[in-house]
């Protein structure tokens, strides 16, 4: 028998593709689902999604105040809200969360899509870690059904708080058909994409700086972010800005359009923390998935992908002319060496395999099993 289920995001549901992804096979599997996200004046419109959806509006739009609030509203909500299972998404929505479900008597999954404490926003503001760390240490001991996006991350979890998480990476649906590009004026055919949130430690000024020494190719910038405004600025000073395109953010419906305009996909993340250390971004897989060949740091997750697939090459030396010369090797290769490591990855690295796994931890919690 299906449960109704409700997903806390902290963002306006636009873009998140994971979270996404969770909803559609929750409610494949039979159940009720409605995901409950923030609401912005910019806020794109949603698509049309076999779940229900919902978006607050809140007084605060960052810092203290915000989270507070947050985490009030869906506290509130949960108190007088009909539902079996919530699902806080990520850190930023847990405590609220977890309050309201304890005095209920309701069940909660928690879905860890990166490692909270060690995003690079953190670093340098003791005070601010320090209250997410404390959240962290007095809940996630309590939690019994776990779920993050890579192995590196569910080892910490469990070296910290004796916990399981399941690992669901945030792999894409499989591609079952041709995908129409999006229509945009580039100024060449050779495009290196970067898609995915503008914040600080993506490494986007050294793609930007590559270009310097890749005389006929074009950065093309899908997403938005804290620093989408000065990274503009950033480009606009160079000579060759003219052959970077910023696009801004596009709905998780409309993504793989763009994506299809590559010819090959960056990941370029700084070692920033162990948040960055172990990413395994949603772009990873989204290139892949497009039959992409892709340019990742040189981190363990990302570059264990990349060297077990041969899809792609990893940077070791994070200066603009190397990044040129491995996006050039990329982009004038006639070996189709990478091409058969991408359509490998791609059949192996997709939702229809992972998803199992979300059902399965479902099931054992509607089960009781824990």
């Amino acid at each position: 028998m299906g449960k109704r289920i409700f997903l806390f995001v902290s963002n306006d549901l636009a873009c998140d593709n994971r979270v996404n992804r969770v909803a559609v096979t929750l409610t494949n599997a039979g159940h009720e689902v409605t995901v409950i996200g923030r609401k912005l004046p910019q806020s794109l419109p949603l698509p049309n999604v076999p779940y229900q959806t919902k978006r607050m509006r809140f007084l605060f739009r960052k810092s203290f105040l915000f989270y507070a609030e947050m985490n009030l509203r869906y506290f509130l909500f949960l108190l007088f809200s009909r539902y079996d299972i919530a699902t806080a998404n990520d850190l930023d929505t847990l405590l609220g969360v977890y309050l309201a479900v304890k005095l209920r008597r309701k069940e909660i999954v928690y879905d860890s899509h990166e490692f909270f404490t060690e995003v690079p926003e953190l670093i340098g503001k003791p005070v601010k870690k320090s209250i997410w760390i404390s959240i962290e240490r007095h809940i996630l001991p309590k939690l019994h059904h776990c779920m993050t996006v890579c192995k590196s991350i569910s080892e910490e979890y469990r070296n910290l708080y004796n916990i399981n998480m399941q690992v669901v990476r945030n792999v894409p649906f499989r591609k079952t058909e041709e995908i129409v590009p999006a229509t945009v004026q580039l100024p060449s055919q050779n495009v290196i994409l970067y898609q995915g949130a503008l914040n600080v430690g993506r490494g986007l000024e050294l793609a930007i700086d590559s270009l310097e020494f890749l005389m006929d190719s074009c950065l093309l910038i899908v997403g938005d972010g804290d620093k989408f405004h000065e990274l503009k600025e950033y480009a606009r000073e160079k000579t060759w800005c003219d052959r970077i395109v910023f696009i801004g953010r596009v709905p998780f419906s409309d993504l793989a359009k763009y994506t299809a305009l590559a010819s090959v996909g960056i990941s370029l993340e700084e070692d920033l923390g162990k948040n960055y250390r172990f990413a395994l971004p949603n772009k990873l897989f989204d290139y892949i998935q497009a039959g992409k060949p892709v340019v990742v740091s040189n981190l363990p997750e990302m570059s264990e992908i990349v060297s077990s697939y041969k899809c792609g090459e990893i940077l070791k030396e994070r200066s603009p002319q190397v990044l040129a010369q491995l996006l050039e090797k990329i982009i004038c290769d006639e070996t189709m060496e990478y091409q058969k490591g991408y359509i490998r990855a791609s059949e192996e690295l997709c939702w229809e395999r992972e998803s199992a796994k979300v059902v399965g931890l479902y099931n054992e919690l509607i089960a009781g099993v824990h």
